[in-house]
């Protein structure tokens, strides 16, 4: 059902022309403008123009006279004035411009819905027997004759499901199996907003699906209904099926009424079952590991084990020089390090220090000669090119290992048959998250639950599928690296991490975060702050940013502008 497409092989995508790439630029930077500047600066961004010579002339003129201005009167913070929907910011709502009474309820009379294809079922999750309740839906399901299904609480409106069951029908595929919406759950203030595509790996961490959701009678069927020894988690159960019998989950971003009663996510309803769901998910798929219940009520903390012998492992560290940062990171891995089979490999791009040369020297690395201008890409190739283990890390030089058992957990998840790159959190020098995946909306970004994504919720403590993860730290098969050809060496400084990670889901893989494998990243530290345009203009044309292109794994609803998070009301 969702699919990425990359136009820079696709012969019917029409060119991306110089003259669009400005607008595009243009536009995002005009909207990142008018949700975060003073409303002064956005009426001399409307006045002169935005990025033009004009308006860069006046702000450098007049930054000088703004900052004397804001020292006598204080500054003071305003809410957004244009591209989402404005209201007065208040921390307890997240995204901040979020509010439910802003949605509109869909309007329907029940009289409409007697020809609907969609049956109700019931379910009563506050009584004592889930067994007894779920037998019950399963008799009620063998005389339906509708081509939907949908559940709603026993307490619901009695319009409710027949509201929600329409509005996902009206948008259903004809090859969707299940199609799902966001939901006022488990706080109206906090709304549950779901990515496009259902990842398995996130699937297995929590029920990323949830309700409302019309599931198609004959897929359920084929599955064998609703499982009684599922417990309270039988919607969770019965989705992780689904996945793997390749149904096609649809998505519709929409905030829709039907979803799960607020007593629902505690530990008590939720925890035991999930686990046991997603233990017998794990053995379904052979993968064998330990399931324990997570930071939240209904998720877990899945982990696979590392197989056996274990497999060998190079950790490519590229630098120029930088003796100072590479001994810190070096260090770390040593001291740290519960692995057994790994192996340092420095990638020298022309260092000709003799403090660097010597300790190359003198600890006794395989070092990689890189000669050449500063080409992130051809330098991590060159290093992978000449690794021998089965698996590489591509290592920043200015980390710092954290988690003793960080390639333990990153190697189990990439030795997964469906696992393509797998990355870890990283932290700032005062222990801030600075990276938790990237999300592409509209533009990849670093996802940071200290800053711009503020809130603890199902997703920010999951293993989950990212459209992508940094390569500052990021593991990946040997063999994987070499079928889809490396790292794009025309995206010579950046946007070459983003793109081999797209790459690797249109090729089948997936791209898995773990946020409990952490490192210290002392950012730029190395090399500055290198950001050529050229890359980021030719990643744009390949993916269609700020077009047509979707985060396969961030919601739909979400907009990332500036340092903030904000909803796209529809």
């Amino acid at each position: 059902m969702f699919e990425i497409r990359q136009y820079d092989v696709d012969v019917s995508a029409p060119p991306i022309t110089d003259e669009e790439l400005r607008r595009r630029w243009g536009q995002f930077h005009a909207n990142i403008r008018m949700v975060s500047a003073s409303r002064w600066r956005q009426t001399i961004g409307r006045l002169l123009g935005d990025e033009t010579w004009r308006y860069r002339a006046a702000r450098l003129v007049g930054r000088p006279v703004l900052r004397i201005v804001r020292r006598v009167r204080g500054t003071r913070k305003r809410p957004p004035t244009t591209i989402v929907e404005t209201v007065e910011p208040d921390e307890s709502y997240f995204p901040i411009n979020y509010r439910p009474h802003l949605l509109e309820r869909p309007v329907r009379s029940l009289e409409a819905q007697r020809d609907s294809q969609s049956t109700v079922l019931r379910i009563d999750e506050s009584a004592r027997d889930a067994r007894a309740e779920i037998e019950r839906l399963n008799r009620e399901l063998a005389d339906v004759r509708t081509t939907w299904v949908i559940l709603a609480d026993q307490a619901d409106a009695p319009g409710d499901a027949i509201f929600a069951a329409e509005a996902l029908a009206t948008v259903a595929e004809p090859d969707a199996d299940v199609v799902f919406a966001d939901e006022f759950w488990p706080t109206a203030h906090q709304p549950s907003l779901k990515s496009p595509a259902v990842g398995y790996h996130t699937l297995l961490s929590y029920n990323c699906v949830g309700r409302p959701a019309l599931v198609r009678v004959a897929r359920l069927r084929e599955v064998g209904g609703f499982d009684v020894a599922a417990g309270w988690a039988f919607e969770h159960d019965l989705f992780l099926r689904l996945h793997e019998a390749g149904a096609v989950f649809q998505h519709l971003p929409h905030l829709v009424i039907g979803g799960r009663p607020a007593f629902t996510a505690t530990r008590e309803h939720l925890d035991s079952d999930t686990v046991a769901v997603v233990t017998q998910a794990l053995e379904r798929r052979d993968w064998t590991g330990t399931v324990v219940p997570g930071d939240l009520p209904g998720t877990t903390r899945w982990r696979t084990t590392v197989p056996q012998p274990a497999p060998s492992i190079d950790i490519l560290i590229p630098t120029r020089d930088r003796v100072d940062l590479v001994r810190r990171c070096v260090d770390s891995i040593r001291e740290r390090t519960t692995y057994p089979n790994y192996r340092i490999v420095i990638l020298d791009n022309d260092s000709i220090q003799p403090e660097s040369l010597a300790y190359f020297t003198d600890e006794g690395f395989p070092v990689v000669p890189c000669p050449g201008p500063f080409n992130y890409a051809h330098i991590v190739n060159r290093g992978v090119a000449a690794a021998e283990a089965e698996y590489v890390v591509t290592l920043n030089n200015d980390t710092v290992i954290v988690t003793p058992d960080w390639l333990e957990r990153m190697v189990a998840l990439a030795a997964l048959d469906d696992v393509g790159f797998v990355g870890a959190c990283l932290l700032d020098a005062d222990g801030r998250r600075e990276h938790e995946g990237i999300v592409i909306t509209p533009y990849p970004q670093h996802l940071r639950t200290d800053s711009n994504y503020p809130v603890t919720n199902q997703y920010s403590v999951s293993v989950r599928d990212v459209a992508a993860v940094t390569g500052a730290v990021q593991m990946v098969r040997r063999d994987w690296w070499n079928g889809l050809g490396g790292m794009d060496e025309d995206l010579a400084v950046v946007m070459n991490d983003v793109d081999i990670c797209l790459r690797s889901l249109v090729a089948g893989r997936a791209v898995v975060f773990d946020p409990d494998v952490r490192l210290y990243h002392h950012v730029s530290s190395s090399r500055g702050t290198l950001d050529p345009l050229v890359d980021r203009n030719r990643f744009i044309r390949r993916w269609d940013i700020f077009g047509s292109f979707k985060d396969p794994y961030f919601s739909e609803s979400l907009l990332l502008l500036g340092e903030t998070m904000y909803y796209r009301f529809r």
